[in-house]
């Protein structure tokens, strides 16, 4: 190596000994050696995922068919990507909420419901799996739903820097949302 890039031009008797120039050279390149065994590529031991395995693999409320995801341009997916972590946060804590207040079943049962339009919701079958009324699980569901509503609106204010800006995020959650399910 010293040979090969004319290193021993460097050499300069005025500057010091050429052993002291041999054995500090010898010393860099020693740790330099182990510098480099030691050195991890970017991401150290990182083990990386596939975006398009985790988005078809992950655990969600929100079920996206893999041949959507193919179909959506690049900024649709990572769009896709905030609003359902976005959604998916306020439905923990909802389900957080239900649990300390121990109404885990009901937040089960009614939980796939939050979203759905009120004639695509079998009030009569929810009551008979909920055992009460349907004026009951009509109200229980109206009340999860506002409270979905209020946490996810408080998830969307934690990503912005203005509340001003709260109102245009929701919009854009929901047309990410609604850009996938179509």
């Amino acid at each position: 190596m010293m040979l090969e890039r004319n290193w021993l031009e460097h050499a300069n008797p005025e500057r010091g000994r050429f052993r002291s120039l041999l054995l500090k050279s010898l010393q860099n390149f020693l740790n330099n050696i182990v510098e480099k065994a030691q050195t991890q590529k970017r991401g150290g031991d990182l083990r990386f995922v596939s975006w398009d395995g985790w988005m078809t693999e992950a655990p969600s409320q929100f079920s996206i068919s893999p041949r959507s995801l193919e179909s959506l341009p690049p900024e649709q997916v990572f769009d896709l990507g905030w609003a359902v972590t976005v959604a998916e946060r306020a439905l923990l804590r909802l389900r957080e909420e239900c649990e300390s207040k121990g109404r885990l079943r009901l937040f089960h049962v009614l939980s796939c419901h939050l979203a759905a339009e009120r004639d695509e919701v079998s009030y009569a079958s929810l009551s008979k799996e909920l055992e009460v009324n349907e004026a009951a699980v009509k109200k229980q569901l109206h009340n999860l739903r506002q409270r979905y509503r209020s946490l996810l609106r408080n998830e969307v204010a934690r990503t912005v820097s203005d509340p001003a800006e709260v109102e245009d995020e929701i919009r854009h959650l929901c047309a990410a949302l609604a850009a996938a399910s179509e």
